[in-house]
């Protein structure tokens, strides 16, 4: 049997739950029986590419995923030349915005889930905590063999404790959303006063030179063998697993986002969804741009300040713009198509990205950030326009023959096992 209604809409769960089946959950979030909401897998295709915008200067810069320890890779910084404030900008307009934005549909998507369990009334979090654990060990693969800074494994943690608590009363789960924005203020605020107390964390960024980077490590990633990178990362896993751990309370927080979210329809292509769109639009960006703005002004000691605190509200921002431009198109064409086949297998598009930058950078493929280092940010521009472009045009041509995409394929056919 399944839990009363909910008494209203977007107000989480019922209040009364049987014998842990998923009680009925009341908004107009769902997609009802046409299935897909369009404008979901638009955003999670621009999200997909978003995060690209970030980590392709770490697989670019000297000691690749260890540099971003020493701060000199992630962070936006505006040279004097053309070619500094061009990397400027595209930094600016990526660093932690895509993410935080890729967290949010995460949670959008533990809503659907959610939602699917509890009109077939099924036990929650049930079949889920499998697709959590498939999720934690792909992305333990991931890391191992392709990229320190995977975010699929922290993914899996956050969704296991908030699918748990979506089974909380309405009351339960706002107080939680509160601690976790709570404790993520406090560990944020006392990270800053650790840096501003050190002294900030150094001027280089982007392709920079090696500045604060061990050159055995830097030669590791330029000339060093594939079996050492992945001795390397698992030498250093707790190093290089911390940013899941000092941002877990915002994962929480953007988790339970996604959610409210999807619940109050703010993904349906209907005048309601549309008026909290430009909400999203107009808050998000009118008060994250001038606190991202302010924050990145302020110097290395506010980086914190920056990526997980103003850029988190840009990407609420972001959501609501793209879902406007969206409503704004009456016939899609081939970028919304791209967008929306990279979406769909948005899983196996963020692994083969990495895969890509691997084979491209580090030594053991062309090694070009450290062949091309002096050549300014052009070719690392190019390299994220080359790798989109591959997987736009390769999720297109993967759609037309099967349904999802090559890790979701591996993905359903374990759970159905």
């Amino acid at each position: 049997m399944v839990g009363k209604r909910a008494p209203g809409e977007g107000s989480g769960v019922a209040e009364t739950r049987v014998r842990g089946t998923v009680p009925e959950v009341a908004g107009p979030g769902g997609a009802g029986r046409a299935g897909r909401l369009p404008l979901l897998d638009v955003l999670r295709g621009v999200a997909i590419l978003g995060t690209l915008m970030t980590n392709v200067w770490i697989f670019a810069a000297p000691g690749a995923e260890w540099g971003v320890l020493n701060g000199n890779v992630t962070a936006a910084s505006f040279g004097a030349s053309w070619a500094g404030t061009v990397e400027g900008v595209f930094r600016f307009v990526a660093d932690g915005k895509f993410l935080s934005m890729l967290t949010i549909l995460f949670g959008v998507g533990l809503a659907i889930q959610f939602g699917s369990a509890a009109k077939r009334g099924r036990p929650w979090p049930g079949r889920y905590k499998w697709r959590a654990l498939f999720l934690f060990v792909e992305g333990t693969v991931h890391f191992v063999l392709v990229f320190a800074w995977d975010v699929l494994m922290g993914y899996a943690v956050v969704a296991l404790l908030v699918a748990w608590q979506l089974t909380r009363t309405a009351r339960t789960q706002r107080v939680l959303v509160w601690v976790a924005g709570g404790v993520h203020g406090v560990v944020l605020g006392l990270l800053t006063l650790a840096a501003v107390a050190g002294g900030g964390s150094g001027e280089d960024t982007g392709s920079a030179p090696s500045a604060g980077v061990n050159p055995r490590v830097v030669d590791l990633y330029a000339d060093g063998n594939y079996l050492d990178q992945i001795a390397f990362r698992l030498q250093n896993a707790i190093a290089l697993r911390m940013e899941p751990v000092i941002s877990f309370a915002l994962l929480v927080l953007l988790f339970h986002l996604g959610v409210r979210l999807y619940r109050a329809g703010a993904f349906r292509p209907d005048a309601p969804g549309r008026r909290i769109r430009r909400r999203l639009c107009g808050w998000g960006l009118g008060i994250g741009v001038p606190l991202n703005v302010a924050a990145v002004a302020a110097g290395p000691d506010l980086a914190l300040v920056a990526r997980y605190g103003a850029a988190p509200v840009v990407a609420v921002g972001y959501l609501g713009l793209i879902g406007l431009l969206v409503d704004r198109v009456r016939r899609p064409g081939p970028l919304t198509a791209g967008l929306t086949a990279v979406g769909r297998t948005a899983l196996s598009c963020y692994v083969l990205q990495n895969v890509l930058c691997v084979l491209v950078c580090y030594g053991l493929g062309l090694g070009l950030a450290a062949r091309w280092a002096d050549h300014g940010p052009w070719w690392v521009l190019g390299l994220w326009a080359a790798v989109c472009a591959v997987l736009v045009s390769g999720a297109r041509l993967w759609l037309r023959r099967f349904e999802h995409g090559p890790l979701e394929s591996v993905q359903k056919r374990l759970l159905r096992s």
